[in-house]
């Protein structure tokens, strides 16, 4: 009986060790994935239109959004962050 609680705790003490060991992993592979492109890594000049207003911008990974207002009109903005290079466009109507 006591080896079978021993053999029981051991089991439950390795399974706690492999839980943590892959938060810890995940958690420090999260953190080095996030700055995926660096400022020296980053497009130089990025074009909009000439009466765009740009109003808000976030980076995830290789990918920069940018919001800008042009008149009345918003529109978001895709590019490569690296070449500066427009992916893509979606304009927002009013309903």
């Amino acid at each position: 009986m006591k080896r079978l609680v021993l053999f029981s705790s051991l089991i439950m003490v390795a399974g706690l060790v492999a839980v943590f060991s892959a938060i810890i992993y995940k958690v420090n592979a999260r953190s080095d994935s996030a700055s995926a492109v660096s400022g020296a890594q980053m497009a130089a000049t990025i074009s909009v239109g000439p009466d765009a207003r740009v109003l808000s911008t976030q980076v995830d990974g290789a990918r920069l959004f940018m919001l800008v207002e042009e008149g009345t009109a918003r529109a978001l903005l895709q590019f490569d962050a690296t070449t500066g290079k427009l992916l893509g466009r979606t304009d927002f109507v009013p309903r």
